[in-house]
């Protein structure tokens, strides 16, 4: 363009004379004004079609083909340790947490180890076997006494102990298994979460990349229009400066998808750096796919919220202690079986029967009192987490919704006026009734705008991840 412009200012300094095959310095500026005008109509006709094939992409993105992977590189790279040709499904992901997520084995394994405690309650104490010997002190035979005697003690709980014990510590594991599964659905919900913000933020970088594109055709229209003295090169600098910041937008985008990344990989218990692939699965987002009243998710989650069922198991736990105690007023006992031998005479046996005292009753009647404050203390967590279940699943599901209509908004209104907007602008620039701030403005709020579409769809993922986290199931879509 600076060509053009110093034979334009060439043309203007000459001072030989003019003749009559000679073109005027008027009919040269004519020729060169008509051909750059030229240049600017092809470069603008070039421009078109790719500015409304971006225009005509799917609103949410989509996942990246081969010509995708090399646009992307061309107008930038790739972010870091990213596969677009590996695709990431959400079931393998969730698979794969709840097998080898460390936090996980450790709370699967002490509710396993948990489980073991009931047999063992339920056993007798083991029985206890005493020797003895005596003799005269004087002249006695040491160690082979004149008398010998041999004793075999076995000590028995009162009736129902046994079976009291053995049923608070099945309780105690079953309240285990209880936090096992509330973390069974937390993980769950932070891999969903995960690899949500992981779609938007992938399907983000894929439109601001190829938004790269239309920037630098705009570039191109401005040059040309600056070329031919049409605008000021304060256009073609702006130009270049957007896309300069829009190559910072994709840093940051980059850096939110590896911390994304990273995130995942701790989940399913791998380094942060291991690769992962592209997010190729679609939160659900049509409002016909899961249509439930929020009276039917109450009562589901009455049922499967994991928080609620521990504190139940929590109170018949404390019922059986409670109970337990009461049988501590009653005395443990003991049967003995006892052989005796003697050198010199008949050998004997004897039979023993023994009694624990339990005197101290203002003990055991603390205990009672104990164990009585226990269940009514684990009946108000049950109401708590009851009422906690209902906020939450009442918060989530109203987020869903809005969540939904959200992006409803974004496809059927913000979207659309937006692409009507940019190219009323790019049309009037292109005939000089908008200025290129204008016509940048509309980029801008386009790009935006198909950003934030994205961002709702992975947001309708999210929310439902959070309202199977509260319910404590997780939801399919209805069937017809």
């Amino acid at each position: 363009m600076f060509g053009i412009e110093s034979a334009m200012n060439t043309a203007d300094d000459r001072t030989e004379p003019k003749s009559t095959h000679i073109p005027s310095r008027r009919h040269l500026r004519s020729l060169v004004l008509a051909a750059a005008l030229s240049i600017a109509c092809f470069s603008a006709a070039q421009a078109a079609p790719d500015t409304d094939s971006l225009r005509l992409d799917r609103v949410t993105g989509g996942v990246p083909q081969h010509n995708d992977r090399g646009a992307s590189v061309a107008s930038g790279g790739e972010s870091p340790g990213t596969d677009s040709l590996a695709l990431l499904t959400l079931n393998e992901l969730v698979d794969t947490a709840l097998h080898a997520n460390a936090q996980l084995r450790s709370m699967r394994a002490r509710y396993e180890s948990m489980q073991e405690r009931p047999t063992q309650e339920r056993k007798l104490p083991n029985p206890m076997f005493q020797y003895g010997g005596m003799d005269m002190v004087n002249g006695g035979n040491w160690p082979n006494t004149n008398e010998k005697r041999f004793m075999l003690t076995q000590e028995f709980p009162w009736f129902g102990k046994r079976g009291l014990r053995s049923e608070v510590a099945s309780k105690e594991a079953e309240s285990m298994q209880r936090e096992f599964d509330a973390m069974v659905r937390e993980v769950i919900m932070m891999v969903k979460e995960s690899y949500f913000d992981l779609y938007s933020v992938q399907r983000s970088l894929t439109i601001t990349r190829t938004e790269r594109g239309v920037l630098e055709q705009m570039q191109k229209i401005a040059e040309a229009k600056y070329t031919v003295g049409e605008v000021a090169q304060q256009d073609v600098l702006k130009a270049q400066t957007e896309i300069s910041m829009l190559q910072q937008q994709v840093y940051e985008l980059e850096q939110v998808e590896a911390v994304t990344k990273a995130k995942l990989n701790q989940l399913l218990n791998r380094r942060a750096d291991s690769p992962l692939g592209f997010a190729a699965t679609e939160p659900s987002a049509e409002a016909d796919e899961f249509n439930v009243k929020t009276e039917e998710l109450f009562s589901l989650a009455e049922k499967m919220r994991p928080e609620i069922k521990k504190a139940q198991s929590d109170i018949q736990r404390n019922q059986a202690e409670r109970n337990l105690m009461k049988k501590e007023f009653f005395p443990d006992y003991r049967l003995g079986l006892e052989y005796r031998s003697f050198r010199m005479g008949d050998n004997m046996m004897m039979f023993t029967v023994g009694f624990d005292l339990p005197i101290w009753r203002t003990k055991y009647g603390a205990a009672v009192r104990e164990s009585e404050k226990m269940i009514e203390s684990s009946q108000a967590g049950l109401e708590a987490a009851q009422r906690q279940t209902d906020f939450d699943v009442q918060d989530a599901h109203f987020k869903l919704v809005t969540a939904r209509r959200t992006l409803e908004l974004y496809k059927t209104a913000l979207v659309p006026q937006a692409e009507a907007r940019f190219q009323a602008s790019e049309a009037g620039y292109r005939t000089g009734k908008v200025d290129f701030l204008d016509l940048l403005e509309s980029e801008r709020f386009l790009l935006n705008v198909r950003v934030m579409a994205v961002m709702a769809e992975g947001n309708i993922g999210m929310q439902q991840s959070r309202l199977e986290r509260a319910v404590g199931t997780d939801l399919k879509p209805r069937t017809p």
